[in-house]
């Protein structure tokens, strides 16, 4: 299953709710709304605890019907990666859910990862079976079926591949965490010699398809993707050149057999025709100019 669109050209959604709408990609895309001149609303954590046993029946009196609602709310593995936090991540979905038996809404999209599938050395694309090896995978995956076999709403899952910025706080291994350490320390640390690829997707550039999502009424599966893996070796190389100081580019004692992950970005380019990513290299230049400020 892939994507399709209710909706030949864009149509602005009466209003979208952002869960998670204090996180990395939540706070641009309530901007991008603001942009576009589409109505939004965002509810963050402080504003509403999705682990709690009464978050459904609270999350649905905030919403209206005709909301297409995007849930972004998660807690990513530096908040965790053990069963406990695989529970209270489900415990929000399961609110989502209960959410939608209430309220009519006109869409559900769900951003998922792309840590829902294994490692390969094949290209992936939506017809790869998803097969989580780890509980953050594991919880994506649970999260698109609870919503598949229950949430009362059309419904888009958008698997997002690792996304890069400047406001990203996760410091994740790859872009973000490389920048910080060559601007703060001169020194990137790799694990082996960044034998590993993978795609990496600019913060504005997953908004930009999130948003169309939304206004084409688009149901099903798609994976946000660029169809450019590069090596962690790759990604810190453009770092410190970029870093406008010297950086040391680090290896070390490989402990684990390197993994990659490389996509078919087909179904994407049908779905949205003309779609163009801002280069690795650019992206990660402007992410280093706003976290040098």
């Amino acid at each position: 299953m892939t994507l399709s669109h209710a909706h030949g050209d864009p149509v602005k959604p009466a209003r979208l709710v952002v869960l998670g709408a204090g996180g990395f990609l939540g706070r641009p895309l309530l901007a991008a709304c603001a942009a576009a001149g589409v109505e939004a609303a965002g509810l963050g954590s402080r504003d509403l605890d999705l682990t709690d046993p009464a978050a459904g029946a609270q999350l649905a009196q905030r919403l209206r019907p005709a909301d297409v609602l995007v849930f972004l709310a998660a807690l990513t593995p530096d908040k965790g990666r053990d069963s406990s936090t695989l529970m209270r991540n489900l415990a929000m979905g399961r609110a989502v859910c209960e959410a939608t038996r209430s309220v009519k809404l006109a869409q559900l999209i769900y951003a998922s990862s792309d840590a829902v599938y294994s490692f390969a050395t094949t290209l992936i694309n939506e017809e790869t079976p998803a097969i989580p090896t780890d509980l953050y995978g594991a919880m994506h995956r649970t999260r698109e079926l609870m919503l598949a076999a229950e949430a009362k709403a059309p419904l888009a899952v958008l698997r997002l591949t690792a996304i890069y910025g400047a406001d990203d706080t996760h410091n994740s291994y790859g872009p973000n965490r490389f920048a910080r350490q060559a601007l703060k320390d001169g020194r990137i640390a790799l694990f082996g010699n960044g034998e590993e690829t993978r795609d990496h997707l600019y913060v504005d550039d997953a908004v930009d398809l999130i948003l169309k999502t939304a206004m084409r009424g688009s149901t099903g599966l798609l994976n946000l993707v660029t169809g450019k893996s590069e090596s962690f070796r790759t990604v810190a190389d453009l770092v410190a050149a970029r870093s406008g100081r010297h950086v040391e580019v680090v290896p070390s004692a490989r402990q684990n057999p390197a993994t990659h992950r490389h996509f078919d970005v087909t179904n994407l380019m049908r779905a949205f025709p003309g779609t163009r990513f801002k280069p690795l290299a650019d992206g990660l230049a402007t992410t280093i100019g706003a976290i040098r400020g």
